[in-house]
């Protein structure tokens, strides 16, 4: 996926952000303690397991930040968007 084409498909989900040049998608998630923040982790384990498309995950107190990126394209594929869809859809 080209820069143009990740930017474009960043409309579906515009709390997520194209960084590093089209290489990933990142959102930061922020929660009112560290009982909610693992919550939500396990419910993204649960939807990387079923997509079998795991994120980055980065996790403190009361935030996890997720980037995805397809490793075997080295960038971004709409399935990482699809993903990223499907997470937000868990705080919806």
């Amino acid at each position: 996926m080209t820069l143009e084409e990740a930017i474009d498909m960043q409309k579906e989900v515009p709390t997520w952000e194209v960084i590093d040049e089209g290489q990933g998608l990142r959102r930061m998630f922020t929660f009112a303690n560290h009982y909610e923040v693992m919550a939500f982790v396990n419910a993204v384990a649960w939807i990387s397991h079923r997509e079998d498309h795991h994120p980055f995950q980065e996790v403190g107190y009361s935030r996890c930040t997720l980037v995805y990126s397809t490793h075997s394209v080295e960038g971004l594929t709409e399935n990482d968007f699809i993903c990223a869809a499907k997470v937000d859809a868990l705080l919806e």
